[in-house]
């Protein structure tokens, strides 16, 4: 029998994959005899995959800049914002180490930071630790959408104009702060004696951005609460993510608008949106009569209930590091039409649970349009879908390898 853990949790997540899967873990551990208490600073919606059901969590402060309403107030602010922000999370996560150095845990299960991705947690707390990285930060080593080290254009470093001047003034002070977050985050990393992640492709992410080992943990998925519902299927296909640019809900609406006419309307549910990225979505998807419906922080219920009416799942997401998505709508017996890109490919297996495509909006289409077009088929993949996650992704296989994991970490 495996020993019984004393595990203090830290994390800083907004509603999402990434603490659902944190859920998941913890209820799992629970379940199993270990001890669990969480430390965290306040967030935004924390009644989403809530940890205080399951254990007890202690919220530590931290203090956060607003930002400047002006322009030389913004300048000021995104300066200052950068520092205060790396003095009181330094703060923070001392005040939560001493907290825990009076419990006689006997290991750290740290999550990605909601500012940082690796938390400052594991320089303070004197514990063998593990973090479960759903990603480094990705604007740092991605282009989203260009990389942030690129000079300025010509005419803007040699320009005299008042906007010219404006940009290579904000340039420097950004690429002096933007280097100093990255070292942060690069120690913050190296500080932990294991690092976790979510997929191969995280794997290798890692590597790319830390020069860092770390080892694939793969998530699983709640298969008593996704489940198929035996609904008759409409004639609508469902996305699902936060509505912003790394979900790609372009290349989604473009796709179904190169679909024929009568087009399946696209309904998509985030938990958070982009303020300004949602309308040019709504304006392009008018443009190519797209019927599209965003869909923000629906109960779980309603999302299970859509799972189980949808004709496809349309996942377009940019180069995701998993994708807890997919596997939830296969779950809910629903096919998906994904691009081959990212971890999605160590889940999606093309023609038995969806299909893997190239970044293509008219390819794309296609097999969503033959989806619908042949429901019996698509119901029968479907299936096979199901049983795929409930052979290989469900939570307890997924609470077996963090089990292992932070065993091993902690030296047992």
């Amino acid at each position: 029998m495996a020993k019984k853990l004393r595990i203090a949790v830290w994390y800083n997540l907004p509603s999402g994959g990434g603490k659902r899967a944190l859920y998941y873990h913890v209820q799992g551990l629970v379940e199993r005899g270990h001890t669990v208490e969480a430390w965290r600073p306040p967030i935004p919606d924390s009644s989403f995959a809530s940890l205080s059901e399951l254990i007890q969590e202690h919220e530590v402060p931290l203090n956060v800049l607003g930002e400047g309403r002006n322009y030389l107030d913004r300048i000021v602010r995104h300066v200052a914002k950068t520092r205060l922000l790396l003095k009181s999370m330094k703060e923070h996560s001392q005040r939560c180490a001493q907290e825990m150095a009076t419990g006689n845990w006997d290991v750290l299960f740290a999550n990605t930071d909601h500012y940082f991705s690796s938390p400052f947690i594991s320089r303070y707390a004197k514990l063998p630790s593990a973090l479960y990285l759903g990603e480094p930060r990705r604007p740092f080593y991605e282009a989203l959408p260009e990389l942030p080290w690129i000079a300025l254009p010509e005419d803007i470093r040699r320009g005299y104009s008042w906007m010219a001047v404006k940009k290579r003034v904000r340039d420097r002070f950004d690429m002096a702060e933007l280097r100093i977050e990255a070292r942060e985050e690069l120690e913050n990393a190296r500080a932990f004696s294991k690092i976790l992640v979510n997929s191969y492709f995280s794997r290798e992410s890692v590597m790319r951005a830390y020069g860092l080992n770390s080892e694939v943990c793969y998530l699983g998925i709640d298969t008593d609460k996704f489940v198929d519902l035996g609904l008759p299927r409409e004639p609508f296909v469902i996305g699902l993510g936060t509505i912003a640019r790394t979900k790609n809900v372009e290349l989604a609406i473009r796709a179904i608008g190169a679909i024929t006419a009568p087009r399946p309307s696209l309904v998509w549910v985030g938990n958070m949106s982009d303020p300004v990225y949602v309308p040019q979505m709504a304006e392009l998807a008018k443009s190519l009569g797209v019927d599209f419906q965003p869909k923000k922080m629906i109960p779980d219920e309603e999302l299970i209930r859509l799972l189980n009416l949808a004709s496809a799942m349309l996942y377009t997401s940019r180069l995701e590091p998993f994708g807890l998505a997919p596997l939830e709508a296969n779950a809910c017996g629903l096919p998906v039409v994904a691009v081959a890109e990212g971890g999605v490919r160590e889940t999606v297996v093309d023609g038995l649970n969806g299909r893997l495509l190239p970044h293509d909006p008219q390819i794309l289409g296609a097999a969503v349009a033959e989806m619908l077009a042949n429901p019996q088929e698509s119901r029968q993949m479907g299936q096979v879908a199901r049983r795929m996650v409930q052979e290989k992704w469900t939570i307890t296989s997924c609470v077996d390898r963090i089990e292992d994991a932070l065993l091993r970490t902690a030296g047992i």
